[in-house]
C-alpha cells in the first residue's frame, strides 16, 4: 500500500513545461494505455452538456477561475460514489480557496440529475455522454469484452457502444482522474490512476490545491 502510495505521489509531483495546445487522443485500448494531460498543459477546448442538456466548453467555465475536475466512471459506480461524497465533504473548503468543483463523467444529463439528489451535492456534474472531454484528456479506453457484457448486464448501463479497430462494440470509460488547474487554464497537479478502486485522499488534494498561486 505505501509503495503504491509513494508510486502514485512520484507521477503527480513530476511535472515538466510542455506545449499548451492539446489534440483529442483516440480512445485507448485498456486503461493502462492512457495518455492523459500533463502538468504545464492546458484545459483543451471539448464540448460536454450540463444538466440541463447545453452545450458547453470545458475550456471556457474554467477559464479565469482556479478549477478542481475530477472524471468519474458514473454514479453506478461505488467507488466513484465515495468519492463523490469525500469531495463534498471539502468543497466549502475549496470555495474558500476560490476553487470551484467540477465533476466529469460519462452520465447522461438525467443520471447526473439523479446522482446530485442521492448525494445531495451542490457541485457542478457535467455530461460527457459522447467522450469528447475524456479523450482530450486522454482518459478514454476501451473495456474488455469480459467487463463491457459484466457492466452492461449487472450494472444495466445504457451508454454509448464504441467499435474497437477490430470492429467490436465496447464500453468506453474514463480513467479515473483529478486535475487542479490555476485560472488560466494551465494544470498544476493531476492524478491518474488505471485502479478504478483508488482515489486521491481529500488531504492530498486540499494540499495541491493550497500551493497553486491563485
Amino acid at each position: 500500500m505505501l509503495r503504491n502510495t509513494f508510486a502514485a505521489l512520484a507521477l503527480i509531483i513530476s511535472s515538466v513545461t510542455l506545449s499548451h495546445s492539446v489534440n483529442a487522443k483516440p480512445i485507448a485500448t485498456d486503461e493502462l494505455s492512457v495518455m492523459p494531460l500533463m502538468n504545464g498543459q492546458t484545459i483543451p477546448s471539448a464540448s460536454l452538456k450540463d444538466l440541463n442538456d447545453r452545450t458547453i466548453d470545458i475550456a471556457k467555465i474554467t477559464q479565469g477561475k482556479p478549477s478542481v475536475i475530477f472524471f468519474y466512471r458514473g454514479g453506478w459506480c461505488p467507488f466513484c460514489n465515495s468519492q463523490m461524497g469525500q469531495l463534498k465533504a471539502i468543497e466549502p473548503k475549496l470555495i474558500e480557496m476560490g476553487f470551484q468543483l467540477i465533476g466529469i463523467s460519462p452520465d447522461t444529463p438525467a443520471k447526473l440529475k439523479e446522482s446530485m439528489t442521492e448525494q445531495d451535492l451542490s457541485y457542478t456534474l457535467l455530461s460527457d455522454a459522447n467522450l469528447d472531454v475524456s479523450k482530450a484528456f486522454g482518459l478514454a479506453y476501451f473495456t474488455s469484452e469480459k467487463v463491457t457484457n459484466r457492466y452492461l448486464s449487472k450494472m444495466k448501463l445504457k451508454n454509448k457502444l464504441w467499435q474497437t479497430p477490430e470492429g467490436e462494440q465496447r464500453l468506453v470509460l474514463p480513467v479515473p482522474a483529478v486535475y487542479i488547474a490555476d485560472g488560466n487554464g494551465l494544470v498544476h497537479f493531476q492524478y491518474v490512476n488505471p485502479n478504478f478502486r483508488v482515489r486521491p485522499a481529500p488531504e492530498l488534494i486540499m494540499t495541491a490545491a493550497s500551493l497553486i498561486k491563485q
